[in-house]
């Protein structure tokens, strides 16, 4: 016979052990909407990730969720972890077969990268999938928040959203209402790339006090010829191309020796890991470039 002890703990502590069972497992349910506007909802925080775009790859690891990745594309260089992930193919050339493989809970692309018809394929398949698409400064630490609430590292992520934020506005603080300057961002000589101002790095460009020459056209990243970029004489050119070494076609523009950059000594590099990926780096980049301008202001 059990004792009465027993019965009392079996009629209420039972019970009340199965609603704080049921309680947390309601707590750990995910609502969230993505930079699509698509809401989506997990029954518990994503324990296996795969993530379509390295900028995404490093914003998970800030975010405290880099245990939590299972596959990346291609690279998927930073911090020194990602790059013994298992790889899924580029981000506009994705392997569906080793992402299914890996049997994700939860795939997160980026939307101006990747291709729609992967991910309706993924969704199809029943797999999660959240959008992102970080197109201002401020994004950056959204998106910080947004993992770590996907992943269930909601403190770590943010905390480094707040540490971003608090970088950022001292940048701003020290540079805003800093004279303009006319300046040309190169992404790639042939064909000759740049972006418009719609572009998260015109958002840094302007956080340092210049001016996108090219900031009206409509693509995100234009095609442009050599003409129109000395039609609008620019005080500053920028490149930054793929590698980590400065790019010796930056030096093609010297032969326009009336051209105000050149005149000046206004030909400029940062890296592109550190203004191309929409990750806390990007302040990395927004330093050297604020730098960079305090000193074409100079030179006036």
């Amino acid at each position: 016979m059990p004792s009465f002890r027993a019965l009392l703990r079996h009629l209420f502590v039972a019970p009340l052990a199965a609603v704080f069972v049921s309680g947390a497992a309601v707590a750990a349910s995910v609502d969230i909407v993505d930079d699509q506007g698509q809401a989506l909802r997990l029954a518990q925080p994503a324990r296996r990730i795969v993530s379509l775009a390295p900028h995404i790859t490093e914003l998970l690891y800030a975010a405290g969720a880099g245990d939590r990745l299972v596959g990346a594309v291609q690279y998927s260089d930073y911090p020194e972890a990602a790059k013994k992930l298992p790889r899924v193919g580029g981000y506009s050339a994705v392997d569906m077969e080793q992402v299914i493989a890996l049997k994700p809970d939860l795939v997160v692309a980026w939307k101006s990268g990747n291709r729609n018809a992967h991910l309706d394929k993924l969704r199809a398949l029943g797999v999660p999938v959240f959008i992102n698409e970080p197109r201002r400064i401020d994004d950056v630490a959204k998106s910080l928040a947004q993992f770590g609430r996907l992943a269930g590292t909601g403190a770590a992520g943010e905390a480094a959203a707040k540490a971003f934020r608090a970088r950022h506005a001292a940048l701003a603080a020290r540079y805003s209402g800093r004279p303009k300057l006319r300046l040309f961002y190169e992404a790639w000589n042939r064909p000759l790339m740049t972006i418009n101002g719609e572009h998260l790095i015109s958002d840094v460009i302007r956080l340092c006090g210049g001016d996108n020459v090219f900031a009206k056209l409509p693509m995100l990243a234009p095609t442009v010829d050599v003409e129109s970029v000395l039609a609008t004489q620019p005080e500053v050119i920028v490149a930054s191309g793929m590698g980590e070494g400065r790019p010796e076609w930056l030096d093609d523009w010297r032969q326009w020796t009336r051209l105000p950059a050149v005149a000046r000594g206004n030909l400029f590099f940062i890296p592109p890991d550190l203004i191309q990926r929409h990750t806390p780096r990007i302040l990395d980049g927004a330093e050297r470039l604020c730098g960079q301008l305090e000193e074409a202001r100079a030179r006036r």
